[in-house]
């Protein structure tokens, strides 16, 4: 593909190289000869002026980088639109493969590639161009959307909705029991569990995340959210639309997030807790009562600006302490010497 072609595509603006053939992108650090890649970090430049990258998308013109430059609103977005251009396969439609099990009552959409090894239940219905690997099993009665892809090893339960577009990262569990327990005569007793899992268009989840189903009603992931690899989602949790959550969150049950929200590595979530849309948790917080718009750290979760100037007054505790005994000290030996 020419650059010109790539800028073209990007409604980008080319500075020079225009009939450069560009093969591939790549990141700054990889990037080849022939290869196109981007910066949004000036720090970066010297090391882009010593690769061998063919071209470059920017977010301004830089007079001083020699290779051809390609400006554009956003370089990160437009680097990833190239890499789905360069990179993606064109789907192409297995259809339902040897060795993979479909029982009665199961609907089937067009274009479908069932792998060997999947398990489908009765009264499944899968949707157009949907993708179902090895290994994974889907349990009676669960709707599965138009264009999904479903990794090896995958476990869906029964009575599952998932919307269209939906991508789920092998060894993911979804609809597993919600861990819900009465004591009962000094014995712990199960509570049924007979809720389910909604899961709207567009969502991720990542390897061997789990997504507990509730115990009446639904747990319900919103339209567009990420989820990252090793998370716990307990039963009755609402994630809202266009939520981040990164790897080894772990959100109790009957919590409320709102749109927007983004919880970084490793925040736990107390049960029965409200966050609002837009809320950011910094990583490794735990958060203890419901939040308002903002952003928050540590444990427990405290406005992210009072969590530093605590953490500022922690780092000085032991020059305090060195102080408040040296204080004690002369106030003894005042005391002794005004008693004598």
């Amino acid at each position: 593909m020419k650059l010109i072609e790539i800028s073209d595509m990007l409604e980008g603006r080319l500075t020079s190289g225009h009939d450069i053939k560009i093969d591939g992108a790549c990141g700054i650090n990889d990037v080849e000869n022939g290869q196109i890649t981007y910066l949004t970090d000036l720090k970066l430049t010297a090391k882009l002026t010593s690769s061998q990258a063919s071209a470059v998308l920017v977010r301004r013109e830089f007079p001083e980088i020699s290779i051809p430059q390609v400006v554009v609103s956003n370089p990160a977005q437009a680097f990833s639109k190239l890499l789905r251009v360069f990179y993606t396969k064109q789907y192409k439609a297995l259809g339902v493969m040897n060795g993979a099990y479909i029982s009665e009552g199961v609907t089937l959409g067009k274009d479908i590639s069932i792998y060997p090894g999947a398990y489908i239940s009765h009264g499944v219905i899968i949707g157009d161009k949907t993708v179902i690997h090895p290994g994974v099993y889907i349990g009676e009665n669960t709707v599965i959307g138009q264009e999904c892809v479903i990794y090896p090893n995958v476990a869906i339960r029964e009575d599952i909705r998932i919307g269209s577009r939906v991508i789920i990262q092998p060894g993911a569990v979804i609809g597993s029991d919600g861990f819900g327990y009465e004591m009962d005569g000094g014995r712990h007793v199960k509570i049924p569990q007979i809720g389910s899992v909604i899961i709207e268009d567009d969502v991720e989840v990542g390897a061997n995340t789990t997504i507990d189903r509730a115990t009446t009603g639904a747990t319900v992931i919103g339209a567009g959210t990420k989820i990252d690899n090793l998370v716990q989602i307990a039963h009755n949790v609402k994630v809202g639309k266009n939520s981040l959550i990164i790897a080894q969150v772990g959100i109790a049950g009957s919590s409320t997030l709102g749109d927007y929200v983004i919880l970084a590595g490793q925040v736990g979530i107390k049960d029965h807790i409200e966050i609002e849309t837009g809320v950011i948790v910094g990583a490794q917080s735990g958060v203890m009562d419901n939040l308002k718009k903002g952003s928050y750290m540590g444990s427990p979760a405290l406005p992210a600006l009072q969590h530093k100037r605590s953490l500022i007054l922690f780092a000085k505790l032991p020059e305090l302490n060195e102080r408040i005994n040296k204080i004690e000290k002369q106030l003894a030996e005042m005391s002794k010497g005004a008693k004598i």
